[in-house]
């Protein structure tokens, strides 16, 4: 099968995404292991597990700034406006990926230059990137410094919810980053995808960009 290449994982994105799983993963077991393990014996000793835990906290506040600037003022915002007749496009991924995938029909939103993510991705990283990270990080970074949160809301203590919302929100995450694991290996083969974010290059096959053609002219005519 013919294949063609496109750049499509410039080198300060490959960076920031391998950074940002390395702080995430970070963040997810010291928190696990303040929250759950035996003070007899910790998963990693609570005054570690603090500390680690607080600076990868600040680095990926500083990283998620850096790259909600960039979506802002750059032409990489555009893979995540999610255009008219979505709802539609959702379902056909979703049932690609209940049945279709197994049964070898081809992808219904192959990567190309204009578009990155198929709709189950585009929602799922602006859920994650714009409303539970910036949760996860804003009640840290509150936990961090006790002394800003109400003390009371409702008759319950701030400092509970906040450090809920934080578990929630964290937990959250660490869903999303084992299905995004799962989802590197239904690519053309078990390892593309990952290929593609070490080297810069997404292979695009010809039978791919066949069914784009054929379903824009499809579109056209009616």
């Amino acid at each position: 099968m013919a294949t063609k290449k496109i750049y499509l994982y410039p080198l300060w994105l490959r960076i920031w995404h391998h950074m940002n799983a390395i702080l995430m993963l970070s963040l997810i077991l010291t928190g696990i292991s303040m929250q759950y393990s035996n003070p007899d014996y910790p998963l990693i000793r609570f005054d570690i597990a603090v500390s680690i835990h607080n600076i990868s906290g600040v680095l990926l506040t500083l990283s998620y700034i850096y790259f909600f600037v960039i979506i802002l003022f750059t032409s990489i915002g555009r893979y995540y406006v999610m255009g008219q007749g979505f709802f539609k496009s959702f379902l056909i991924q979703a049932r690609y990926y209940i049945l279709g995938i197994f049964r070898g029909e081809p992808h219904p939103f192959p990567v190309n230059e204009q578009r990155k993510f198929n709709p189950i991705q585009q929602i799922s990283y602006n859920i994650v990137q714009h409303a539970i990270t910036p949760i996860t990080l804003i009640t840290g970074w509150a936990m961090l410094y006790p002394e800003t949160i109400v003390l009371n809301v409702f008759g319950y203590s701030g400092i509970m919810l906040t450090s809920l919302l934080h578990v929630i929100a964290g937990f959250s995450i660490s869903v999303f980053l084992l299905i995004h694991l799962y989802f590197i290996t239904v690519g053309h083969t078990v390892a593309s995808n990952l290929k593609s974010m070490i080297t810069g290059y997404h292979e695009i096959h010809v039978d791919d960009e066949e069914d784009i053609k054929t379903n824009s002219d499809k579109k056209t005519k009616h």
